[in-house]
């Protein structure tokens, strides 16, 4: 009977080794993968092109708002000028009306106000960037601007994610696109980035970007005009690497609230 009961306490002792193949370390879910909605959307000073001089901030914020997004890149804001509203801060009112963080980068002065890109984030903001992009002086061009922030999606998992809108000359692109990536090349962080590139696919900007950046989709829906819409320039990128993958693209079709459409991507971060 002694030797019985030592033989039970030994094999008790003894660390099972047979488990459920979904305890397999290769079988396992990712549970540090972390699924995120990002939506780049050329605002138009949130005036649809339909109704004259009409300022709609609440169109604007509908569509936002039904797509669930975490980040949102707009570009085309106003805050303060004599079109939209003096003591108008549209990317602030969006904010609110999202229930979003936001983070306003001034490109030119306009009528009285300011006129730039800017970030609405579902996450708190542990720090925000903004530069101005170049111009030549030569050429000529409207100023532009870059505005990113970083905010934490995780426990101890942050990305930065930014907003931007390339000039109408090509040249100039190139060197906006160059600045861009210069200024990011040596983070460590995730970097996702949305856009009015103002660049069809296969142009020499995309291109460029192509070489240090990934796009959600390779053959990407129209984005404009909002009606019978037959060209690409607004994208989503991200840094390439095995820390962010795309779930899904999608263009969505939004004919009043502006004169582009708004592009939303699902990625995993991993």
């Amino acid at each position: 009977m002694k030797q019985l009961l030592a033989l039970v306490l030994i094999i008790l002792s003894v660390p099972s080794f047979a488990s459920k193949s979904e305890d397999l370390p290769e079988n396992r879910p990712n549970r540090k993968a972390k699924t995120l909605t990002v939506m780049t959307y050329n605002i138009h000073h949130c005036n649809p092109p339909s109704a004259g001089t009409k300022i709609d901030v609440d169109a604007i914020a509908r569509v936002i708002t039904k797509e669930k997004p975490d980040f949102v890149a707009l570009q085309e804001v106003d805050v303060n000028t004599e079109r939209s509203g003096k003591g108008r801060h549209q990317a602030q009112e969006l904010a609110r009306l999202t229930g979003m963080h936001f983070f306003f980068s001034k490109a030119i002065d306009h009528q009285g106000g300011d006129y730039g890109v800017a970030v609405l984030s579902r996450f708190p903001i542990l720090d925000s960037i903004r530069f101005a992009l170049p111009v030549d002086p030569v050429l000529g061009g409207e100023p532009r601007t870059f505005a990113g922030v970083t905010a934490e999606i995780g426990r101890g998992k942050k990305v930065i994610f930014g907003s931007t809108h390339l000039d109408l000359k090509e040249p100039n692109r190139l060197t906006q696109s160059e600045l861009i990536v210069k200024h990011f090349e040596t983070s460590n962080l995730p970097l996702i980035l949305g856009g009015d590139f103002n660049a069809l696919p296969d142009s020499r900007v995309m291109q460029y970007l192509d070489q240090h950046f990934v796009r959600s989709c390779q053959t990407c829906a129209p984005t404009i005009p909002v009606n019978k819409p037959n060209r690409t320039i607004d994208f989503i990128l991200y840094k390439p690497g095995d820390t962010i993958k795309t779930l899904s693209t999608k263009v969505i079709d939004e004919q009043y609230a502006s004169d582009h459409l708004p592009v939303v991507v699902k990625l995993q971060v991993k």
